[in-house]
């Protein structure tokens, strides 16, 4: 684009439009299948190229390169082969925040007695990052709490943006035990691993108060099964399984604990038991969400993640979590509280037993089904083009009109840009933006406004033949369309147009432009 073009371009672009990213339908990617009763996927925090799959019978598994490994992470079968059924057996993965220094992970499992053991190993043979197989021998037991039940075991290990290793305890099967200090059951218990046993950090809301135990962060819970935490905010997402009637989702804001979830009074938002006397208690934080089960389908909430990677940018900030048995599937948006169902798009491959999500290091979100680790995608089907704007005469004809072809999909690298109607043998040059306007300007209108992230050039220009016709690749992997302001990424909407010489033009400026092109494009 020539400095008068450019120069042009900046005053005619007087107003324009706001960009839309463009909500975009979701899909599941199959990554691996053939698991044994696989319950749970996470990575390392900086491990960009592994997942390891936890099952339940005593394995954490890895996939790497897209294959999953013969030789398994850890084995600890032995430990877990009499409990291997139910809600029992080897539950929760979690990675110490500085594993790639120091190869510290923890494992929660219920032992062959049916309690519950949270045990940290180390991975010493080589590189964290590159070691595929850990040290088999336990470095030492962080947490063990009797079960007095094989139900409501809890399972679930994260770490906090704190720092601190959260334990999701359930009632072993007596909601009692939600709302007594003396026990651990039904709590969520929170450690930190970093300084010597018993790991309690100073700051739990509990320590030093009479009749409750120091490690409790929070009490009222039946079974935290899956909870997370948001990468950015360090908020605290807990999916508590319901009984008879509901499951609901916990909200806790980063660093405020103390909270009672209410179980055994409450149930999601209905008080469950107890009457008026023991709902209406103003201690008790009810959940942000919940949902009634369906007779004979659903059985157990099942919490997901916020979602912060970088593929899915329509679904930023969402919170994913399903139902076990249904197999449903939905989003919830914290701001607006908007709540979709996606089980039309996500359910499709995992079926009714989704067992738990996952995330891995980028942020990117699985599903595991028992058999099966899939990823949330966006679905390319959502890709589309659309014709926008003013088409002017020109010397040649009616005007000129901008198409395209090939895929919407960034992985197939194939979109093409075309021009018909424009005068023929006549220098052009097609440029995008991701905003919108409609101004005059030359002979024709200008339809990609300047603001956003500004205007960007497809070099080098264009002559068209004969007929008046051109075409132009957008090659995503190089400038402008790889880095930078003008990065194409999926789930946003970019908008192309055609700028051309046209001497024998109506309106006697010598230029002239084709109409717009809005493209949405996908992973």
């Amino acid at each position: 684009m020539d400095r008068r073009l450019f120069s042009l371009l900046l005053v005619a672009s007087l107003f324009t439009g706001s960009h839309a990213a463009g909500a975009q339908s979701l899909n599941t990617e199959l990554v691996a299948s053939g698991f044994s009763s696989a319950l749970y996927v996470t990575s390392p925090p900086g491990d960009f190229d592994r997942l390891f799959v936890v099952e339940q019978c005593g394995l954490i598994k890895i996939i790497k390169n897209g294959a999953t490994l013969g030789s398994p992470f850890l084995d600890v079968t032995a430990l877990v082969t009499a409990v291997c059924f139910g809600e029992q057996g080897l539950l929760g993965l979690a990675f110490h925040r500085d594993f790639v220094s120091n190869g510290r992970f923890f494992v929660n499992y219920t032992d062959d007695t049916g309690d519950t053991n949270v045990v940290e190993y180390v991975v010493d043979g080589g590189p964290p990052l590159s070691t595929d197989v850990a040290n088999s021998n336990p470095v030492q037991t962080i947490f063990f709490q009797d079960q007095s039940d094989t139900n409501h075991n809890g399972g679930n290990l994260q770490f906090g943006g704190d720092g601190k290793l959260y334990i999701g305890m359930g009632d072993s099967f007596s909601g009692a035990n939600s709302q007594a200090g003396t026990t651990n059951l039904g709590k969520m218990i929170r450690l930190d691993v970093d300084i010597p046993s018993p790991f309690i950090p100073p700051d739990n809301p509990f320590v030093g108060v009479a009749g409750t135990n120091d490690a409790i962060w929070a009490f009222g819970l039946r079974n935290p099964w899956r909870y997370s935490f948001d990468r950015a905010t360090g908020d605290l997402w807990i999916g508590d399984v319901g009984s008879q009637t509901r499951g609901e989702i916990d909200f806790e804001a980063a660093g405020n604990g103390g909270n009672n979830y209410g179980w055994p009074c409450m149930e999601g938002f209905y008080c469950a038991n107890g009457g008026a006397a023991c709902c209406g208690s103003p201690s008790y934080t009810l959940p942000v969400l919940d949902y009634t089960h369906s007779a004979g389908t659903s059985h157990a909430v099942i919490g997901g993640y916020v979602y912060r990677g970088s593929a899915i940018p329509s679904s930023q900030g969402l919170y994913f979590y399903a139902d076990y048995g249904s197999g449903r599937v939905w989003s919830y948006n914290p701001a607006s509280g908007a709540i979709i169902d996606r089980t039309a798009e996500l359910g499709t491959i995992v079926g009714s037993f989704i067992r738990s999500f996952g995330e891995d290091a980028s942020g990117e979100v699985y599903i595991v089904d028992g058999y099966r680790v899939v990823k949330i995608i966006e679905n390319c089907a959502g890709g589309s083009v659309s014709n926008y704007c003013i088409v002017s005469p020109n010397s040649d004809g009616p005007g000129a009109v901008i198409s395209s072809n090939g895929s919407w999909s960034l992985a197939d690298n194939t979109f093409t840009l075309a021009v018909s109607g424009a005068p023929g043998g006549q220098f052009g040059l097609f440029f995008y933006g991701d905003q919108q306007t409609q101004n005059p300007f030359g002979d024709g209108v200008l339809c990609v406004g300047l603001g956003g992230s500004g205007i960007h050039r497809l070099n080098p220009p264009a002559l068209t033949s004969s007929a008046g016709n051109s075409m132009r690749p957008v090659d995503f992997t190089v400038p402008p369309a790889d880095f930078g302001p003008g990065m194409i990424v999926p789930g946003t909407t970019w908008n192309f147009q055609f700028w051309f010489r046209d001497p024998g033009g109506p309106g006697g400026t010598n230029f002239n432009l084709s109409d717009g092109l809005a493209a949405l494009f996908c992973p």
